[in-house]
């Protein structure tokens, strides 16, 4: 039996007395956790940590669990990962896990997960002030759910790491989890078949980040008062479904490079981002990343500026997604085409839409479009269409997209005289989106909505 662990100080341990026979559960008070125990238990045993704190960093290289009780802390001394995964199918589970280095270079971490920790298990975790949260560097079908994630809040966003990273990782799952403070809430590069789905953010740059990365998941997730809450770029073939977007600053869904996929039943909703909780200031840096949100959207007290921008992006479906009180309720630019965006409903934006180009795109399909709140048609026969269609943009739009300065000219006789005649002749119009069947109604606000302004 082993449970001398529980009574027999380290120093006991390092003379050699192991007996290790069975998977055992042992107990551990505050000082009897060390490297060498962890080295001496076999697979299978659970190891559960005490109330009380415990001293970090931990390597794990055999396939155990690794429990603590309520009050259970594992603090390291601010140099490397807490705890480093190493062994396949190991479970952290009812830990606080704090105190990582500040290396992102070396990757500390409240949890590292390396590439042969396959179907590691981070669950029900408080895992606060560390770079990143947790790194999964290649363990494949692991599953981190049910954290509380916090990173660092005395560091510049450009200089933190992520609250869950995941490198090179098929069939992980992130779910559950509640993310706030550091650069990405969730980051993903050269991985696919990924799930990303019920997390909350909030105080991060972008909340799901996603490079590289095919065939996977974005369902039910909430987010913020973030800069930018779902950034999907050069990844392909995606569900992304039942999100939400609340008073992001920036952008609440941003397409770039990101084909074949399906975006159905998410909420993006702007308003007045509280100046006491709203996200910081994007640094010089970090806004080279994105396309620039423009001086035609709204005030910066408000969010996003676009709910959704599309960009060099093919072969989507955007179905029953809702868009509401941005600046710009979707900018459609960079040879973007084949993309269906049918039965959404733009509902208060500044601009409905911006596009950016000569071709004439029919948002519409199998008879039926979008809602627009700002359309003034008439239903006659009662069909649920509107009997005109709806066109968002016109010539004075263009002008005031290239010469912003020709603002001042908006309410000017002449710039009346030009719409008019272009309602009254047709062929003026320019190239651009219409949407020839307009829903007189919107359809019902997704549910994932609920609780939400």
């Amino acid at each position: 039996m082993r449970r001398f662990l529980t009574i027999v100080p380290a120093a006991v341990l390092a003379a050699g007395l192991s007996g290790f026979a069975k998977a055992e559960t042992l107990t551990l008070k505050p000082g009897e956790l060390t490297q060498q125990v962890l080295e001496q238990a076999q697979d299978g045993d659970v190891l559960v940590l005490a109330a009380g704190e415990h001293k970090g960093p931990l390597r794990i290289d055999r396939r155990i669990v690794l429990r603590g009780e309520p009050g259970a802390v594992v603090r390291a001394d601010g140099a490397g990962s807490v705890i480093s995964v190493q062994a396949p199918e190991v479970e952290i589970r009812g830990l606080t896990i704090t105190g990582s280095g500040r290396n992102l270079q070396a990757i500390d971490s409240g949890v590292y997960l390396a590439k042969t920790a396959e179907r590691a298990q981070v669950e029900n975790n408080r895992i606060i002030g560390n770079l990143f949260g947790v790194y999964v560097h290649g363990a494949t079908g692991s599953r981190v759910v049910n954290n509380e994630i916090e990173g660092l809040k005395d560091i510049r966003q450009a200089e933190a790491g992520n609250g869950v990273s995941v490198w090179n990782a098929p069939d992980v799952t992130v779910g559950g989890n509640t993310i706030s403070h550091g650069r990405d809430g969730i980051y993903t590069i050269a991985s696919r078949k990924d799930r990303f789905i019920n997390n909350r953010f909030e105080k991060v740059r972008f909340a799901i980040h996603y490079m590289y990365t095919n065939d996977s998941e974005v369902s039910g997730n909430v987010s913020i008062r973030n800069h930018v809450a779902y950034a999907i770029m050069s990844s392909n073939r995606l569900v992304i479904r039942g999100n939400v977007s609340d008073r992001d600053r920036d952008y609440g869904l941003l397409f770039h490079s990101a084909n074949y996929s399906r975006i159905e039943g998410n909420l993006v909703v702007g308003g007045r981002i509280d100046d006491a909780t709203g996200a910081q200031e994007l640094a010089s840096d970090e806004r080279g990343m994105l396309p620039s949100a423009g001086t035609d959207t709204q005030d910066a007290r408000y969010g996003p500026g676009k709910c959704v921008f599309i960009y060099n992006a093919v072969g989507n479906r955007f179905r029953d997604n809702w868009f509401e009180q941005c600046g710009i309720g979707v900018h459609f630019t960079a040879g973007s085409e084949g993309n269906e965006i049918t039965g959404n409903a733009f509902i208060g934006n500044r601009n409905q839409v911006k596009y950016v180009g000569t071709r004439d795109l029919d948002w519409s399909a199998g008879g039926r479009g979008n809602y627009w709140s700002d359309n003034p048609a008439f239903d006659l026969d009662g069909d649920g269409l509107a009997d005109t269609a709806y066109r968002p943009n016109d010539l004075v739009d263009r002008v005031l997209w290239t010469a912003p300065s020709a603002k001042i000219l908006i309410n000017s006789p002449a710039v009346q005289v030009l719409r008019w005649a272009q309602a009254q002749f047709p062929a003026l119009y320019p190239g651009g989106v219409v949407d020839s069947h307009p829903l007189i109604a919107p359809p019902p606000r997704p549910e994932a909505a609920r609780g939400l302004p």
